[in-house]
């Protein structure tokens, strides 16, 4: 990722930058209802299996886009892959956690996560820089190909599998969105949105700052989230899901308020420990949420449609930025304040379910 904005700039499309993110988050949203209807029908380790596949594919073209058009038609092609892998991976930990340590046990999903995006974006510039940019992209099927191993050693957790049929692909409207999880849904909208925003803008700010390293932001942000899940992992289990994510949502605004108004890398390094707080706080509580809403028989179009959630409020903030961000540090800095808007709709409807809800969950 921290490449993908000089790539795109190289081949003349820097004014086109938010569209990196937004058609991959496009297509991965596009993929949720079939990976979660098929996650329920034929096992969770095929979804993942698929979702391997088309990332290995992906990861290996990427040296053969040398025009703008087939540069975004890979990353929409590549939002597939994540469309899929994730949906089924989080429905089968979901099978194997119980209630009472699903915000636990979600909380260590959400660390290797943010571990696998952090190192990654921290990782991006060196082996561009030491080896070249085609190895980069080797370097990451390379890394698919181990999780293709280590798929072999997981267990399948869907009792009841049945083999694949054509009719399975006919979606219906309730194979989209599982209303169940609307609350946490709506929450993961509004909060993805901030990531949007980030992952788009925080590549060149590092450059207007003269940090080399274009994951800088990204380095002390994931440092964060793994540090702070040590001690908040079982949060939510103890205090509720709706109240620990009102802490994680306040220590975003904040995070999107400093990245406004910071024109130094100290400043800039602290927005991004900050951040990382909020996302260790936050995620874990809402896969748990999820989780706890979705009924045991749609639990992989539960999964999907929290995803869904993520991949469209990640497609809104960083297609938000292509009005406001005009390749100025200004423009970038007044950019968040898109996230800033969000996550405090976050905050008010978190307190709008606290004072209308009674359960715990």
């Amino acid at each position: 990722m921290p490449e993908m904005n000089g790539i795109i700039t190289d081949l003349g499309g820097g004014n086109k930058k938010g569209l990196i993110i937004t058609v991959f988050t496009i297509s991965a949203a596009i993929s949720r209802p079939f990976s979660g209807k098929l996650a329920d029908f034929i096992g969770r380790k095929k979804v993942i299996l698929i979702g391997f596949i088309m990332c290995s594919v992906v990861a290996l073209s990427y040296s053969f886009a040398h025009t703008i058009l087939f540069f975004l038609l890979l990353r929409f092609f590549h939002g597939f892959s994540v469309g899929f892998a994730p949906t089924g991976a989080t429905a089968l930990i979901t099978d194997i956690l119980p209630i009472e340590k699903r915000g636990t046990g979600m909380g260590v999903w959400g660390t290797f996560i943010s571990l696998g995006i952090g190192v990654g974006q921290v990782a991006g510039t060196p082996i561009a820089n030491t080896i070249g940019i085609n190895w980069l992209f080797i370097t990451s099927f390379l890394c698919v190909v181990i999780s293709l191993v280590l798929l072999y050693f997981v267990s399948e957790t869907l009792k009841d599998k049945v083999s694949f049929n054509l009719n399975q692909l006919i979606i219906k409207s309730n194979d989209v969105i599982d209303v169940s999880v609307i609350p946490s849904a709506v929450v993961m909208f509004l909060t993805s949105m901030c990531s949007g925003v980030v992952f788009v803008l925080t590549p060149d700010i590092s450059e207007y700052l003269g940090i080399s390293n274009k994951g800088w932001f990204f380095l002390f942000y994931v440092l964060t989230t793994i540090f702070v899940r040590l001690f908040t992992g079982t949060l939510s289990d103890r205090i509720g899901r709706r109240q620990s994510l009102l802490i994680g949502v306040s220590l975003l605004i904040v995070s999107m308020l400093i990245l406004s108004l910071a024109t130094n890398i100290l400043v800039y390094t602290i927005a991004s420990i900050i951040f990382g707080l909020a996302t260790g706080v936050n995620s874990p509580s809402l896969f748990a949420w999820t989780a706890d809403l979705s009924d045991v028989s749609r639990r992989g179009v539960g999964a999907g449609t929290m995803f869904i959630a993520l991949e469209v409020g990640i497609m809104t903030g960083s297609f938000l930025t292509l009005f406001v961000y005009d390749n100025t540090y200004k423009s970038a800095s007044n950019s968040f304040l898109i996230g800033l808007v969000s996550s405090s709709i976050a905050f008010l409807y978190l307190v709008y379910q606290i004072r209308n809800k009674a359960s715990k969950y």
